[in-house]
């Protein structure tokens, strides 16, 4: 069965190393749908349970370095620390340099091997 768009994000963004991060539309992008940002940022949203602890969301900001959360449970305060834990730097006004903590991402070719047989 061929996985969600919901899955297919949580699949890539477990690939982003702890450090790192990556914008909603990379996300996208990579999974072949660059007008999917925001679709991207449901996905995130719609973590729940365990879910959260198993997907890294936190490494998932806004293009332009900053972060974009309006979930209650999972604010802004919080994605900031555990970015910060990892060692992601935030400037003065609350940005991540994208040269030093972006997130190249993968190949399609690895990209294709996290459906495993499934062709997408």
């Amino acid at each position: 069965m061929e996985p969600s768009f919901f899955e297919r994000v949580y699949r890539l963004v477990r690939q982003i190393p702890r450090g790192r991060v990556a914008s909603y539309g990379q996300i996208a992008a990579l999974l072949g749908h660059p007008q999917a940002a925001r679709t991207v940022g449901w996905a995130l949203n719609a973590l729940r349970g365990s879910e959260v602890a198993d997907v890294p969301w936190q490494r998932v900001i806004n293009s332009a370095g900053r972060i974009s959360i309006s979930r209650a449970d999972l604010g802004a305060d919080l994605q900031r620390a555990l970015l910060e834990e990892e060692g992601v730097a935030f400037d003065a006004r609350g940005y991540v340099d994208w040269k030093r903590f972006g997130w190249a991402g993968l190949e399609w070719r690895e990209i294709e091997g996290l459906w495993g047989d499934v062709k997408i």
